[in-house]
């Protein structure tokens, strides 16, 4: 039977998402939470990989196990197993031909910074310090020139194997709320480092290290030098997973 699962997890102490052989991956705690509830190995696929030491709000996964159980209490069972710092928040049967990859719709990410002359290391788990001020109005200006369908060459990592760069950024807003300043990025699919990188040119722009025209000829040219730094990873958070139907 395959069940889908909503998870939450903080990614500061794992090697990412997938499992590997040396380190320690939320997809191993995953398979091993599994394994100690339901007696069987499982097979957990995500919507999608995330990085070492980025985090999930809602990250989406399917699993199939030959058991049967009851698809609600599939949760409360693999949390029993789970360490403090990963969490399935809701568990539910999957709908016929669901796959947590192919089936994704869009995906949202949120990358979180804080703007001080200090750094406060009670921010610094979940968000990056920039030293200074945040310029709202040039942040939103520089994030508005990704939205649309752009090949994103230059906003992603060396030696990523894809088939095609080219992706649909949906919504790039900026906000302030409590002292973070949030970039909520949504789109079709996402290269490795892509946000992250995107976050870091919209950053260089405000400063005035970036021109618009350097952000549009990059979307143009993939020259990886016209673009900003890859922001740590720390700040990223996965948000949400949309399918287009409701799951839970």
């Amino acid at each position: 039977m395959r069940y889908v699962l909503k998870i939450s997890f903080d990614g500061a102490d794992y090697c990412g998402w997938q499992i590997q052989e040396n380190g320690i991956t939320v997809q191993g705690e995953m398979l091993r939470a599994a394994k100690e509830a339901f007696g069987e190995t499982v097979i957990i696929t995500a919507s999608g990989r995330t990085d070492s030491g980025v985090h999930a709000a809602g990250q989406v996964c399917h699993m199939d196990m030959q058991k049967s159980v009851p698809p609600e209490k599939v949760a409360a069972a693999l949390n029993a197993h789970l360490p403090l710092d990963i969490s399935v928040l809701a568990s539910a049967a999957a709908p016929d031909g669901f796959d947590a990859n192919r089936s994704a719709k869009k995906k949202t990410y949120v990358y979180s910074v804080y703007f001080s002359t200090c750094r406060n290391p009670l921010k610094d788990r979940y968000a990056v310090w920039v030293k200074g001020s945040a310029d709202l109005e040039k942040l939103k200006e520089a994030a508005s020139l990704f939205i649309g369908v752009h090949d994103f060459k230059a906003y992603c990592a060396s030696g990523s194997s894809v088939k095609t760069t080219v992706r649909e950024i949906f919504s790039f807003d900026v906000t302030e709320n409590g002292g973070l300043v949030n970039f909520t990025v949504c789109g079709g699919g996402f290269l490795y480092n892509m946000v992250r990188t995107m976050v870091g040119t919209v950053l260089g722009y405000a400063g005035g290290r970036i021109s618009g025209e350097d952000i549009k000829r990059s979307l143009i040219e993939g020259d990886r030098k016209l673009v900003g730094k890859t922001m740590p990873a720390c700040g990223l958070t996965l948000q949400s997973v949309d399918y287009g139907v409701e799951l839970f």
